[in-house]
């Protein structure tokens, strides 16, 4: 009886195998606390006041977050977690690491213009893309298509819209993801702008020089329904409005131009009508000065207006395009 109580005793006991097993699995946990304890920042604030910026909440926050999931690792897998990043980190600085060599940079301020080399085989196949919508072969629309989203999509949504009508489901499946993309974009940027200029103060003006040239570009290409077309106009000519009372001379003729042409596409003669005088009196020797007022009353179907500034163009010393010449000959 008593040497069955023995061995029930000293059965409780561990075994060498058990023992050493348990003072790894000690160890492991406690190298995991440690390493977990230095990357939240408790061990490592002390490195963390000699630092000169103090890193922002969103990387702690992410730094944490990686500390934690290996600290887990190292928990789960004894031994082997643990080795695996100290290796890892190893490999890192003695093969991939290597030190800034800032000999070769040049700190400056002057603005360099990289040239890259032609595409010449793309752009041989560079074709309209409503030539390209009536091919039957579809790898070569979506080819196209794809060659116009690597360009300046911004310049040819007016295109792209007429994709959307292509047979090729694919094509006009692009056609819809750009459009919707650069349309959201677009309504984005003009709410953005417009909220600035109405904050700006009143000797400020770049809200509404930069809110005028990007929606002419957008605008210009009538990619958008009749409803919101005309409140974007409405907030281009509002945009106008402040740039005159504020600085006349940062509208430019281009940017008149700009504005009497929207407003002329709804019909607002009255506000094209303010736009010409101010454009006339403002810059009386250039070329819109004439066009935009020419085109007014073309569009009003007042005759005798019409000739009266075709004439005084004719007179005047102001070098005349192809298009406006075309439109001399016409009407001479």
């Amino acid at each position: 009886m008593q040497q069955h109580h023995c061995r029930q005793g000293g059965g409780g006991m561990l075994t060498r195998e058990e023992l050493l097993f348990l003072i790894i699995c000690i160890l492991n946990l406690l190298v995991a606390v440690i390493y977990l304890l230095h990357g939240i920042g408790i061990v490592g604030t002390i490195h963390g006041r000699q630092e000169k910026e103090v890193e922002k909440t969103d990387k702690k926050k992410e730094n944490r977050r990686t500390y934690l999931i290996r600290f887990i690792v190292m928990v789960l897998c004894p031994v082997i977690g643990p080795l695996y990043f100290l290796i890892s980190y190893l490999v890192y600085i003695t093969i991939f690491w290597q030190s800034v060599d800032l000999e070769d940079v040049v700190f400056s301020k002057e603005r360099v213009k990289t040239r890259l080399k032609a595409d010449e085989e793309r752009e041989r196949d560079m074709v309209p893309l409503e030539e390209a919508l009536a091919v039957s072969d579809k790898k070569s629309v979506r080819m196209l298509m794809l060659n116009v989203i690597r360009g300046n999509v911004k310049e040819s949504l007016e295109t792209i819209m007429t994709a959307l009508d292509s047979e090729d489901s694919e094509t006009s499946h692009y056609a819809a993801s750009i459009l919707l993309d650069e349309l959201n974009e677009f309504r984005t940027n003009v709410q953005k702008l417009y909220s600035e200029m109405k904050a700006e103060e009143d000797d400020e003006t770049e809200s509404e020089e930069m809110l005028i040239d990007y929606m002419d570009m957008v605008l210009g290409q009538k990619v958008f329904d009749q409803m919101e077309q005309e409140r974007f106009v409405q907030m281009m000519d509002e945009a106008g409005e402040s740039l005159y009372k504020k600085d006349a001379v940062r509208l430019t003729p281009e940017r008149y131009e700009s504005l009497c042409l929207k407003l002329l596409e709804r019909k607002e003669f009255e506000k094209v009508k303010k736009w010409c005088t101010r454009l006339e009196e403002q810059y009386p020797d250039v070329l819109p000065a004439y066009t935009c007022r020419m085109k007014l009353y073309f569009t009003m179907n007042e005759k005798e207006q019409f000739f009266k500034v075709m004439e005084d163009l004719k007179r005047s010393k102001v070098v005349i395009d192809q298009e406006t010449l075309e439109l001399i000959r016409i009407f001479s």
